[in-house]
């Protein structure tokens, strides 16, 4: 199936804004994440979430023979590479040629087994294949027909086992209401990032729009880099009702909802949105 071409397939807009995107904050938080999903999905292979190092190491130049686990937008295979560490059998599905590039690379050099796929997420489907599918880091609401949100959670059902789970970590639409905020800049990888935030459709979704001004002081690496980028995109935003009424319409048969990896109750405190779409076992 094909799609027509959206603001999200620029391979130029995700090379140079991945420092951004994805900064340390996120790299630090990749153990947690991935101790929430195992959790959630009911994966741990060990009993506990935490291996020794030996163990790690261990698994880390082993084949991969664990449950399997997809991980839809997986970008350059943050949390689908500590997945495989684990023992997981990770699958990572992106449509972002140099992520999966860099994914591939770093999956090399640590002797990971990952198999890394460049597909549309609307079209990516494996029948009765996973034992759990993820999107995490706020990749799901992004296409301009709201359709094709459900065509994705479909996807994910279909290529689930019977009783796997579908896990999403996006911002929920009661978040983006308490933490609103119309504008921020900030310093980071050499650039000077301006941000601008508009309501659209009656906080139905997000209008984003970023701006990328290289800083004199950046040095000559990124020099060949532009002087300045500017993207902008819209954000859909989905409430918890509103997500777990998707994820029950996509063929789900329960919904969890939780407001962080250490399954808070989403509430004024939340973090962020998760919810776990359980499909029904045999």
């Amino acid at each position: 199936m094909r799609f027509k071409v959206e603001w999200f397939n620029d391979d130029d807009f995700w090379k140079f804004y991945a420092p951004i995107i994805f900064d340390d904050k996120r790299w630090v938080e990749v153990p947690e994440v991935a101790d929430g999903v195992t959790r959630l999905a009911g994966l741990s292979l060990y009993g506990e979430s935490a291996m020794s190092s030996d163990k790690a190491n261990a698994m880390a130049n082993a084949t991969a023979s664990g449950p399997r686990v997809l991980d839809l937008c997986c970008g350059m295979g943050r949390i689908t590479a500590e997945l495989a560490r684990r023992g997981f059998a990770a699958t990572g599905v992106d449509f972002t040629a140099p992520y999966l590039e860099a994914a591939r690379e770093d999956a090399a050099y640590e002797g990971l087994d990952i198999e890394y796929v460049q597909a549309d997420v609307r079209s990516f489907k494996r029948p009765l294949f996973f034992d759990t599918a993820v999107n995490l880091y706020v990749s799901f609401g992004y296409f301009e027909d709201p359709a094709d949100d459900l065509l994705v959670a479909r996807n994910a059902y279909e290529s689930l086992k019977p009783g796997g789970s579908f896990i999403i970590e996006t911002l929920g639409k009661e978040l983006a209401v308490r933490d609103f905020t119309p504008g921020e800049w900030f310093e980071r990888a050499g650039f000077t990032v301006l941000t601008e935030y508009e309501v659209a459709d009656s906080w139905a979704a997000l209008k984003n729009r970023w701006i990328l001004i290289r800083s004199a002081a950046s040095g000559p690496e990124a020099d060949a880099l532009p002087a300045r980028i500017e993207k902008t995109f819209i954000q859909r935003l989905y409430s918890a009702t509103e997500l777990r009424s998707l994820l029950l319409k996509a063929g789900f048969s329960v919904v969890e909802i939780y407001g962080g990896w250490d399954e808070r109750p989403y509430d004024q405190d939340a973090d962020m949105l998760i919810a776990v779409g359980r499909k029904k076992g045999d």
